[in-house]
C-alpha cells in the first residue's frame, strides 16, 4: 500500500492476490506481467484483465522489481484505484436528483495526474455532475491526483470508459450537446452552452483526438492576447467550464 498525503494506492503483488483483486470487483488501472511468462496462472490473469478491460503491460523483470514494494510479486504486479469508479448513469441520475440539465466534463488524452485532479476539483466548484475519462493513454485515479483533487473526489464522481465516442453516442442520445475546446473554434462567449451540456478537453501538445472532435456539437475557443498558443488543459477546463456556469447563471 503507498500512501501519498493521507490517500492509498494500493500495489498488489502475487497471482492469486491479483486474481482475487480481479475477481472481487475492484478496481484495477493497470496490470505489470513478467514478459515470456505463459504459465497457467498468468494465462488466467491476462483473461481476467481482458475481461475487465484492463490494461496489459508486459515488462522486464527489472521494470517489476521497481514496482514491487514486497519483492515477491511472482511475475505480476497490478495497480489498484484509489479511489472507484462510478457509472456515467449515476451522473445524470445526481442531475436528475439535483434538478439540473447534466454538466459533465470529458477528458481526451490526459495524462497528468495533476492536471487531471485540478481538473476533478474544478469541476465540483463549477457544478458539473461528473468527469469522464477513457481506459487507455489516459491517467486513472492515482493517489496524486486524490491529492491534487483537495478532496473533490469524494463529491465528485468520475466515470472510465472503454470508447469516448460510443459515450458521446450514447449521450447524445439522452439529450446532451457536446463542445469541444478547440484554439480555432467560435469564441467561447458566442457559443450557447446552455441545457444538457459535455464539455470535452484534449491536452496541451495533441488537443482533442479527431474523432473525439468529429463528434462534438459546437467548438469553443479561449480568448488569448499572449504570446504563447495554449493554456494548460486544467486551466483551459476550468475557463470553459465556468462560461457554462455564467450562462447557466444569465
Amino acid at each position: 500500500m503507498i500512501e501519498e498525503n493521507g490517500v492509498k494506492s494500493q500495489v498488489i503483488e502475487g497471482r492469486n492476490a491479483v486474481m482475487e483483486a480481479f475477481r472481487s470487483g475492484k478496481s484495477i488501472d493497470k496490470v505489470y506481467i513478467l514478459d515470456g511468462c505463459q504459465d497457467g496462472p498468468i494465462r488466467s490473469i491476462v483473461r481476467e484483465a481482458k475481461k475487465h478491460d484492463t490494461i496489459i503491460n508486459f515488462v522486464t523483470k527489472e521494470r517489476l522489481g521497481q514496482l514491487s514494494e514486497t519483492g515477491k510479486h511472482q511475475g505480476v504486479v497490478a495497480m489498484a484505484a484509489a479511489y472507484d469508479y462510478a457509472e456515467v448513469d449515476d451522473m445524470l441520475e445526481l442531475a436528475r436528483q439535483k434538478g439540473e440539465d447534466p454538466f459533465l466534463i470529458l477528458l481526451d488524452n490526459i495524462e497528468d495526474p495533476h492536471n487531471l485532479g485540478a481538473i476533478i476539483r474544478t469541476a465540483n466548484l463549477a457544478g458539473a455532475h461528473g468527469v469522464i475519462i477513457p481506459k487507455r493513454r489516459a491517467v486513472g485515479l492515482t493517489a496524486t491526483v486524490a491529492r491534487t483533487s483537495a478532496g473533490a473526489l469524494n463529491y465528485t464522481p468520475v466515470a472510465k470508459v472503454t470508447n469516448l465516442v460510443k459515450t458521446m453516442e450514447e449521450l447524445k442520445e439522452k439529450g446532451l450537446w457536446f463542445v469541444c475546446a478547440d484554439m480555432d473554434g467560435d469564441l467561447m462567449y458566442k457559443v450557447n452552452m446552455k441545457g444538457p451540456i459535455g464539455l470535452v478537453i484534449g491536452n496541451e501538445g495533441e488537443g482533442v483526438g479527431r474523432l473525439v472532435k468529429e463528434n462534438c456539437d459546437m467548438t469553443a475557443s479561449i480568448p488569448m492576447k499572449g504570446d504563447i498558443d495554449s493554456l494548460n488543459a486544467s486551466v483551459a477546463a476550468g475557463v470553459l467550464a465556468y462560461e457554462i456556469v455564467r450562462q447557466r447563471l444569465g
